[in-house]
C-alpha cells in the first residue's frame, strides 16, 4: 500500500491517487506498507532512491541500518508491534530522507506511525517537510516506548503485591502460580523487545545527530534531538532496571513456591512420625505367632486401642511444644 502526504495550509493531507504514476512532486512523506515492485518503483523515479528490500531492512549490521547513498540518508530501526496483545513482536522500519522528502518503509503497523498521521492531519507547523515528519515520527516511537514500559512497570509491582501478599489474605485461596510464571515470563520478553526498539532508535538519532552537521537545521530540530539523546538513553535505563526487577520477582515467587512445597512435604513426614508408632504397636499385635500371652488377655483390644491412641497423640505435642507445626 502506497500512501502520499502534502501540506495543506496548517495541516499535512493524504492525498489519494488511483495510479503510482501519479504520485504528487510536492510529497513531503510517502509511506510504503508492504509495496508491491510497482509501488516500489514509482517511489524510486519520484525521489530517485533504491527502495531496501524486506531481506536488506533485516540486516543487523549497523553498515546495512544506517548510511548515506546518492545523498538520501537510510535508516533502519526495530519498532514494537502489537505491544498490547498477547503477542507482541519487532519489526523493521526504514526511514528515508531524500532532500527534504521522508520515504517510510515497513511491513507492519506500528501504533506511533497511526498516532502522527492523525495528528499532522489535524495540525503542523507550515512549510513542513521530510526532516520534520521524520522527528515527529521519532519523537511518537520513544514516547510509545515510554508508555510501554510504565505499564510493564504497573503489571510487574501488581504481580509483586500478588505474591507477597500477607499469608492470611491468601489463606484457603489456591495460587494460582503458573498464570504469575506466565505473566512475569511475558513482561520479561516484552521488556526486552521495548530495550531493542530503543538500543536502536537511540542509533537512529545519533546518525541524524552526526549527519545534521552538514545540513541547515533550525535550532529547535538540534536541541529536539538532543532531547531525543536523553530521553533513549533514560528509557534505556528504565528497562535494564525493569529486567532486572523482573528476575528479582521470578526468583522471590520461585522461592515461595519452594516454601510452600517444603510445608506440604513437612506435613506429610509429621503425619508419617505420628502414625509410625500406632502403626509398630498394631504390627506387633497383628503377627499369628502362637505363643503370644497378650493374645489371652481380657482387656488386650482395648489396651492395643489405648497404646496407639498414646503413640500418636503425644508425638503430636511434642511437635506442638517444639513449634515445628
Amino acid at each position: 500500500m502506497l500512501s502520499a502526504y502534502v501540506p495543506s495550509e496548517s495541516s499535512l493531507k493524504k492525498v489519494d491517487f488511483a495510479d503510482t504514476a501519479d504520485l504528487p512532486e510536492n510529497a513531503v512523506w510517502i509511506d510504503l506498507v508492504k509495496p508491491t515492485p510497482g509501488e516500489d518503483q514509482a517511489v524510486e523515479r519520484l525521489a530517485g532512491i533504491a527502495v531496501p528490500t524486506r531481506e536488506d531492512m533485516q540486516e543487523i549490521e549497523i553498515s546495512s541500518r544506517l548510511y548515506i547513498e546518492n545523498g538520501a540518508r537510510y535508516m533502519t530501526a526495530t519498532l514494537m508491534c502489537h505491544s498490547d496483545t498477547d503477542m507482541p513482536r519487532t519489526t523493521a522500519v526504514t526511514f528515508i530522507l531524500a532532500g527534504h522528502r521522508l520515504v517510510t518503509v515497513r511491513y507492519d503497523i506500528p501504533k506511533p506511525f497511526a498516532l502522527v498521521e492523525h495528528k499532522l492531519a489535524r495540525s503542523c507547523v507550515p512549510g513542513i517537510t521530510g526532516e520534520m515528519v521524520l522527528m515527529e515520527l521519532v519523537d511518537a516511537v520513544i514516547d510509545r516506548c515510554a508508555d510501554i514500559l510504565e505499564k510493564i512497570g504497573a503489571d510487574v509491582d501488581q504481580v509483586s503485591h500478588d505474591i507477597f501478599e500477607p499469608v492470611s489474605a491468601r489463606h484457603g485461596q489456591a495460587k494460582q502460580y503458573s498464570q504469575f510464571l506466565i505473566a512475569i515470563g511475558r513482561k520479561g520478553d516484552l521488556t526486552s523487545k521495548v530495550r531493542e526498539s530503543l538500543v536502536s532508535v537511540g542509533r537512529v538519532v545519533t546518525f541524524l545527530s552526526a549527519v545534521m552537521e552538514g545540513v541547515k537545521w533550525s535550532k529547535d530540530m538540534r536541541e529536539q534531538l538532543k532531547t531525543m539523546q536523553r530521553d533513549v538513553a533514560s528509557l534505556t535505563d528504565h528497562a535494564s532496571y525493569l529486567s532486572n526487577k523482573i528476575t528479582f520477582v521470578l526468583d522471590a515467587m520461585l522461592g515461595v513456591v519452594n516454601l510452600e512445597q517444603n510445608n506440604i512435604i513437612k506435613l506429610f513426614s509429621v503425619m508419617a512420625v505420628v502414625l509410625m508408632p500406632p502403626t509398630l504397636i498394631a504390627s506387633i499385635y497383628g503377627m499369628n505367632f502362637k505363643m503370644m500371652p497378650e493374645l489371652e488377655w481380657a482387656h488386650g483390644y482395648p489396651m492395643a486401642l489405648v497404646m496407639m491412641l498414646m503413640a500418636a497423640v503425644l508425638p503430636y505435642f511434642i511437635f506442638r511444644w517444639k513449634k515445628w507445626l
